[in-house]
C-alpha cells in the first residue's frame, strides 16, 4: 500500500546545543488577567528584537479554563539563554514578578539537546508538566539556578540571586 502522507523530518546535527524551553503564565484570580495583558506586548516585543542565540518564538495557549498562555523557544545553546535571561528587560520582569505575581503562576520547563532538563513553578497553583509526576522541591540551595538545576556551571551572576530574593 503506498504512503499517502507527507512525512518529513529535521536534521538537527547543526545545532548540537539546542535548548527548547516552554514558558507559561496561568491566571490563578481575577486579578492576573490584567497582568497576563500586560505582559503580552512587552514579551512579543522582546521576541521581535531577536535577541542573540533565539532561533525561535511561538506563541501557545495552553489552556483558557484556568487561562493558561505561553510560548516555546529554541535557542542556539544555553549561554545564550542565560545571557538574555540576566539582561534587560528580562531581569527587571523577573525581579518584579518574584516581588508580587500579580494573581499569576510562571512556569517554565527547559529541554537540552546535550541533556539535561529543568523547570521552575512559580505560585502555580495546581500541578502541571513536571510537578504531576515528579518530587515537588523548594528552589533552594543547589535547586535555585536554572544552571544548577541542569548540572552546568553557572555563567555569570542570576537574574535575582538567591540572597536578594530570600535575604541572607
Amino acid at each position: 500500500m503506498p504512503a499517502t502522507v507527507n512525512r518529513q523530518t529535521v536534521d538537527l546535527s547543526q545545532f548540537p546545543d539546542l535548548v527548547v524551553i516552554y514558558l507559561g503564565m496561568r491566571v490563578n484570580r481575577l486579578t492576573g488577567l490584567k497582568t497576563l495583558a500586560g505582559f503580552g506586548p512587552k514579551i512579543a516585543a522582546s521576541a521581535a528584537a531577536e535577541p542573540e542565540g533565539l532561533l525561535l518564538h511561538e506563541n501557545i495557549i495552553y489552556s483558557l479554563f484556568p487561562m493558561n498562555i505561553g510560548m516555546r523557544q529554541y535557542w542556539r545553546d544555553l549561554p545564550s539563554l542565560l545571557s538574555w535571561t540576566r539582561s534587560e528587560p528580562h531581569r527587571e520582569w523577573w525581579k518584579s514578578f518574584l516581588r508580587n505575581s500579580g494573581g499569576t503562576g510562571f512556569w517554565h520547563e527547559t529541554y537540552l539537546m546535550q541533556g539535561g532538563m529543568e523547570a521552575i513553578y512559580d505560585d502555580v497553583a495546581k500541578p502541571l508538566g513536571f510537578m504531576r509526576f515528579a518530587p515537588v522541591k523548594a528552589a533552594r540551595g543547589g535547586m535555585f539556578g536554572a544552571s544548577h538545576r541542569v548540572a552546568r556551571p553557572p555563567e555569570g551572576e542570576p537574574a535575582v540571586s538567591e540572597e536578594t530574593l530570600y535575604g541572607p
